[in-house]
């Protein structure tokens, strides 16, 4: 599998895609980026990269239906891409972006799409605007998907390595407290990186 290893290539290979897209459409623009970037080996923050350049130059009309589009790929990259587009349009688009990231988590129906997309847009949210997220976290702890539930650990852990703030974190840590109870082992494992991060954030 090619590698890519620089900015350079990752501005070369968004260039050429949006050249596609302007001359083709968007689905000519997903083509290009699945052949030439997805199915190559690029390491997480160069992909994150490759997003925010692509945010440049893509309509908001039709940045969901880009991340649609990338998430039916289901290539490894396109959570992490995905995950950076809707992070971005939390600004403008706050509860739309945590819902179709949910929406993702639920497809994607594995741990690392959980924890790809949660970090990304549940904990950037958390961490930016932690008076919005956490009464939708609060909602999400009783959703029936059990990956929905993960990623409030995945989510919690996120902002508090960050350094949301202490008041935040207690609020948290109560309602992982709250479903300590979960028998699944992706669920305990999640919502047990919270707690964790709070004690090592207690500690220091």
């Amino acid at each position: 599998m090619d590698q890519i290893t620089s900015k350079v290539q990752i501005r070369e290979i968004v260039a050429a895609a949006k050249q596609q897209g302007q001359q083709s459409g968007i689905e000519c623009l997903i083509l290009s980026l699945q052949e030439c970037l997805l199915k190559k080996k690029v390491r997480f923050p160069l992909l994150e990269f490759a997003a925010r350049e692509i945010m440049l130059f893509v309509p908001e009309a039709e940045q969901l239906h880009l991340t649609d589009r990338l998430i039916a790929t289901t290539e490894m990259g396109s959570y992490v891409l995905t995950g950076i587009i809707l992070q971005q349009r939390l600004t403008e688009h706050f509860e739309e972006s945590i819902h179709k990231a949910c929406t993702y988590i639920t497809m994607g129906n594995q741990w690392y799409v959980c924890d790809i997309i949660g970090e990304r847009v549940l904990g950037h949210a958390l961490l930016t605007s932690p008076k919005k997220a956490i009464p939708l976290l609060e909602e999400l702890a009783h959703h029936p998907d059990k990956w929905i539930v993960r990623t409030i650990g995945v989510a919690t852990h996120y902002a508090v390595k960050k350094g949301l703030p202490a008041t935040y974190v207690d609020i948290l840590l109560k309602l992982l407290v709250s479903l300590s109870n979960k028998t699944d082992f992706h669920v305990k494992k999640g919502i047990g990186w919270g707690p964790k991060q709070s004690q090592s954030f207690t500690l220091s």
